[in-house]
């Protein structure tokens, strides 16, 4: 994507099925389960680079020993940094005699993450201040293992506000900012109550005190503390919680929002945001990596018993499509298929922009995250010549006018030219993205090759996604017509992003999409201010009304233009000034039938279609539209309705 996105968390587990002894007998190290879990989060460190934080649990440990560790970090290499200080740490108490790092028993007692619990996250910012403190896991101690819990996940709630009044009305205390404390506190209150109605049961039917923490934790009900405590979380989330006895849930949000996968061995269960680097940490077969079910939650108990059950009723399953676009990795084998396919759907509207003018034409992609659709494109335009060349072939053929000539001036002239033109400079992305002076060094972000592109060429640069357009107008393009094409063409895989998002991406700021201000530039340009001050009055009325009754009534500023205006004001507005060139943009986005049709089974759709799969997602996008109007930056779900 070539604006700048920040975007879901990652998040990954491991949960060891074996002591200790087992694994040092049979991989040679105690580290094993550690190893796995630094592996998991750097196949997903793509997810989150805002910070890192781990966590571990370690069970059965004699009374007096700590049993729950966490390190949090928000350096720029906090993950490389925070797993190179503990192996450190390992073999410094090994040499200064304080452990012995070849003993499992001296390494579960001594090192801090030698535990059987091991849970890690990867932190992109979607709501809240941000320090380390605000890095996952979240942990709430107690000198009871039973009711100390640490949470972490990937995950946003559109209602925390709300969710925050209720602690609150209980007499709690609750730390505004982030919605994990929120979540953290809730699951805590009822883990709470679950223990508290436990112990009073056990020690009034005569228990003795040494015995009861063994009996609350054996009957520690976690499917139905799970189901009190999320009975009104309006988003989307997959959750890892851990509590101080051993026992453990997973859970996904019930309209499957934000993704979450499982594998199971005889040696681990273990979690991840992404099916692939389970795979590929854990050498198995894509068939043995399960989705976790939306609305389900997976407890494994400290005995390592676990269970998959139901804490939500079934709902509309609604996946985020961004996942396949754009956010989860490409080596993933199905969300390779869907990408290019993406990109081949761009097919006859590429033809028709460049007027089919293959032999005049180059064509190439943006940012690296969109080369499989590219690949997609270059087949389907390959596809569609073969085509148009097998017909032209018939037809000289039955016409009796087929010569070499014809045949070298069909195929090898008029043929789909691919080059790698753009190139993305990371660092000096990062630097700018901390840069006060940002607008004023953008433009380099971005070089080419030299040479590629002829003057008066058509140019076609494919992108997955374009959100705000800035970095097109700012910098892309204006480093794209030094080559001098006669025509840049901008493809994007996705569809016009319309509406913000408030499951987990940092999206929900409407005034800053380039598709809205394009439709808002053309209803002023028409006249119909009184329209956009209407749809003001519609979103404050819907707000009034009961959560579940709302309506998205931001629809209505796009329903008086079709999908080919908005686009052509999108390329009007991103041309890039200040230059030497006198060529043509266009900007083409996917339809919502080809992303529906490439991508396989459901996906949800709201920030194109703005039909969002919880109440929270309409009370979010009226709310959006009146901080628009009235000039109120920031998120749109960050302050009570």
């Amino acid at each position: 994507m070539s604006d700048f996105l920040t975007h879901e968390c990652g998040i990954a587990a491991v949960r060891l099925r074996k002591p200790l002894a087992y694994y040092y007998d049979r991989y040679g190290t105690c580290l094993w389960g550690l190893n796995k879990l630094f592996l998991l989060m750097e196949k997903q460190h793509n997810r989150g680079q805002d910070g890192t934080g781990i966590g571990c649990v370690k069970i059965d440990m004699p009374i007096g020993q700590p049993y729950v560790h966490r390190r949090r970090g928000i350096e720029k290499d906090a993950l490389a940094q925070i797993f190179r200080k503990e192996i450190k740490d390992f073999f410094k108490m090994s040499r200064k005699g304080v452990m012995d790092h070849k003993d499992p028993e001296s390494v579960k007692k001594h090192f801090d993450f030698g535990g059987e619990i091991l849970i890690g996250h990867l932190r992109y910012g979607t709501s809240g201040d941000f320090d380390a403190g605000s890095c996952h896991p979240y942990l709430r101690r107690s000198n009871w293992p039973t009711r100390t819990l640490m949470v972490m996940g990937n995950f946003n709630m559109t209602n925390a506000a709300e969710l925050n009044e209720v602690l609150i009305d209980r007499g709690q205390h609750p730390v505004f900012g982030t919605d994990t404390q929120t979540v953290l506190e809730e699951i805590g209150y009822h883990l709470d109550e679950a223990h508290t109605d436990l112990y009073r049961h056990l020690r009034d039917s005569g228990v003795s005190g040494a015995e009861i923490p063994a009996r609350i934790s054996e009957a520690l009900d976690l499917p139905k503390l799970v189901a009190e405590s999320a009975a009104s979380w309006d988003g989307g989330y997959a959750i890892c919680g851990a509590i101080g006895n051993g026992d453990m849930f997973v859970m996904r949000d019930p309209h499957g929002i934000r993704p979450c996968h499982m594998l199971v061995t005889e040696d681990i269960i273990a979690f991840a945001s992404e099916r692939v680097p389970l795979m590929t940490v854990f050498e198995a077969d894509a068939s043995e990596v399960k989705a976790v079910d939306p609305g389900s939650v997976i407890t494994i108990k400290s005995d390592g018993s676990f269970s998959d059950s139901a804490f939500a009723p079934p709902r509309r399953y609604t996946p985020c499509s961004f996942e396949k676009i754009y956010f989860s990795r490409g080596n993933d084998p199905q969300i390779y298929r869907e990408r290019k396919a993406m990109g081949a759907a761009l097919v006859p509207q590429v033809v028709e922009s460049i007027q089919g003018a293959f032999d005049k034409t180059v064509f190439s992609f943006i940012p690296n995250t969109a080369e499989t659709a590219y690949y997609g494109l270059m087949d389907g335009l390959r596809l569609y010549r073969r085509q148009e060349v097998r017909s032209a072939i018939l037809q000289a053929s039955e016409d009796g006018t087929l010569t070499p000539e014809l045949v070298d001036d069909l195929i090898l002239r008029n043929w789909p030219k691919g080059e790698k033109v753009a190139h993305k400079d990371i660092k000096m992305r990062t630097f700018i993205s901390q840069e006060k002076g940002r607008d004023q060094l953008v433009s380099h972000v971005y070089d080419i090759t030299y040479g590629v592109v002829k003057p008066g060429d058509y140019l076609v640069a494919l992108d997955d996604s374009i959100v705000r357009g800035t970095t097109l107008k700012q910098s892309i393009l204006k480093i794209l017509a030094r080559t001098k094409p006669s025509k840049i063409v901008v493809c994007s895989t996705a569809p016009q992003i319309r509406y913000p998002d408030c499951y987990g991406i940092d999206m929900s700021e409407l005034g800053k999409f380039i598709a809205f201000q394009a439709t808002v530039a053309l209803h002023r340009r028409a006249g119909r201010q009184s329209l956009l001050d209407r749809i003001y009055d519609d979103c404050r009325a819907e707000l009034k009304l009961p959560a579940d009754q709302r309506k998205n009534r931001v629809q209505a500023v796009y329903a008086a233009f079709s999908e080919e205006e908005i686009a052509a004001e999108i390329s009007r507005m991103v041309y890039p000034e200040g230059i030497e060139w006198d060529g043509e943009v266009e900007v083409i986005f996917q339809s919502i039938e080809n992303l529906h049709a490439s991508i396989k089974g459901d996906c949800g759709d709201w920030y194109f279609t703005g039909n969002y799969p919880t109440p929270g997602g309409y009370s979010m996008v009226n709310q959006a539209y009146l901080r628009w109007y009235e000039g109120v930056c920031g998120r749109s779900y960050d302050l009570p309705l």
